[in-house]
């Protein structure tokens, strides 16, 4: 077996371990939940505008985190039709959400939550670092993602925040 084949059954055997050890009731709410704030960085993207219009002192950090969870949301988009990879599919994954298309690597989900976690970490007076593991989480609870495509994408949105304020700066 090569090394992909042997990384790419890894990836499906951690996926359906997943699915079958998260049954705890609301789990698969509480996943969709989180899907549908997450798709296409909407509910970040919310975040980051309201608060460059509420905190008027810090509206130029508002903007370059917001900027970096747009960029990094597009990034993720564009790899993803450049890896084509497809969507799980095998009879022992539930898929539990629609997609808006059938590509996977990287998950924009997971990248975008990640940039907004890392961008607007300084920003807020919550901790921002639960929504990484809870996003990606979920979309292996609903099925639409594998381990590693959640994995590439966190670590695409935190390149992506870095590079943004680099630029910025």
């Amino acid at each position: 077996m090569s090394t992909l084949s042997s990384i790419a059954a890894a990836d499906l055997r951690v996926l359906r371990g997943v699915q079958s050890a998260v049954t705890f009731p609301g789990a698969v709410p509480t996943a969709t939940a989180l899907s549908h704030a997450g798709e296409h960085a909407a509910a970040w993207i919310g975040l980051g505008t309201v608060g460059f219009l509420l905190d008027r002192s810090r509206r130029r950090e508002w903007a370059i985190a917001t900027g970096s969870v747009v960029a990094a949301h597009g990034a993720s988009v564009v790899l993803k039709r450049v890896a084509r990879r497809h969507r799980p599919l095998d009879h022992h994954v539930q898929v539990r959400v629609g997609t808006p298309s059938r590509w996977s690597m990287p998950s924009s989900h997971a990248t975008s939550t990640t940039a907004a976690a890392v961008a607007f970490a300084p920003l807020l007076p919550v901790p921002t670092w639960p929504l990484v593991p809870a996003m990606a989480l979920s979309r292996l609870v609903l099925g639409v993602h594998y381990p590693s495509d959640v994995t590439a994408g966190a670590l695409l949105g935190a390149a992506t925040t870095v590079v943004v304020r680099r630029i910025a700066s």
